[in-house]
């Protein structure tokens, strides 16, 4: 039985990654800063809570990463952790940093450190291209971040990169495109579009205030990318992958479809802030995936509209 551990596994992509695991009989350890207090709802709600071991473990703690790893010995490390949200990022650019640079810097010593034969997954980011205009990135583009979170995945990759290189160890970065599903967090603009749509829809008077709608983005099913993730580890050689749906869409088609879902016209609903737009935006995303359907056999099932209509479904009816 394959052993592995998530950093990060109360988060969306965490909890969906653990299910996939387990179907595929691995023993799952899950790993969070205090796993005594933290809140596993993700687990819960995915019905898996008792079959993942949690341990506690802070990765901007470079000892404790180190005891985890001896005291586990995973055959697999994903990093999922660290600060998630962009425009959070803004307002807390430190911790950003030290969480998704720091904590990745100290997983990958600590593999090093350990000598154990681990295979490492590093969570990459579309944001580390910044603004590519129509240009579809694929692995060779350049990066140019235009946030403090691009900054710290960028920083992240290229340790990764240096760590493969350097010390020949199997790691890895998926560059992961925007992807969705009902375990976001309201936070998230996707989610709070779709959850404002569905109580609007059940008589709620609310107006949805939101930013830039004209941004683009490659919008894709997140469960469908948690596979994308297995899929590198089990690559003889370590290797980094842009995953993607290939389509590119704006936030307001994003917001027609939700609210068409709910049979409701948009333009009714909604009002544009300029307080809310962010100090630096990517305004448009485009993707090359053809890397990873060519070599991991992997491509997107679900493209935006499929998105937006699954997690209005699963609003209405609360279930995953």
């Amino acid at each position: 039985m394959k052993k592995a551990l998530i950093c990060g596994v109360s988060g969306q992509d965490g909890a969906y990654l653990a299910q996939l695991l387990l179907s595929k009989g691995y023993e799952v350890y899950g790993g969070s800063r205090d796993a005594q207090m933290a809140n596993f709802r993700n687990l819960t709600r995915l019905g898996i809570q008792q079959d993942v071991k949690v341990v506690s473990v802070s990765i901007n703690d470079f000892r404790s990463v180190l005891q985890t790893l001896l005291k586990v010995k995973p055959d697999e490390l994903y990093n999922l952790a660290g600060q998630s949200s962009v425009g959070l990022s803004f307002e807390q650019p430190v911790e950003t940093l030290e969480s998704i640079s720091m904590g990745t810097l100290n997983l990958l010593e600590a593999i090093r450190f350990s000598n154990l034969p681990i295979k490492f997954y590093n969570a990459g980011s579309s944001e580390c291209f910044g603004d590519t205009g129509r240009l579809a990135a694929d692995e060779m583009t350049p990066f140019r971040p235009r946030s403090p979170y691009g900054v710290a995945k960028a920083a992240a990759f290229w340790q990764v990169a240096n760590y493969r290189e350097a010390y020949q160890l199997h790691a890895s970065t998926g560059i992961l495109f925007n992807h969705e599903s009902p375990l976001r967090p309201e936070r998230f603009v996707t989610q709070k579009i779709v959850s404002a749509a569905c109580r609007i829809a059940e008589g709620s008077k609310e107006t949805l205030t939101l930013g830039n709608i004209d941004i683009a983005r490659d919008w894709g099913w997140a469960p469908d990318y948690v596979v994308a993730m297995w899929r590198i580890l089990q690559q003889e050689k370590p290797d980094d992958y842009v995953i993607a749906t290939g389509q590119t869409h704006k936030l307001r088609e994003f917001i027609d479809m939700v609210f068409k879902t709910v049979g409701l016209d948009w333009e009714k609903f909604v009002r544009i802030d300029s307080s809310f737009f962010r100090p630096t935006d990517i305004a448009e995303g485009y993707a090359n995936p053809a890397k990873a359907q060519l070599q991991l056999g992997w491509q997107a099932n679900r493209k935006m509209h499929d998105v937006a209509k699954l997690m209005v479904e699963n609003r209405l009816t609360q279930q995953i």
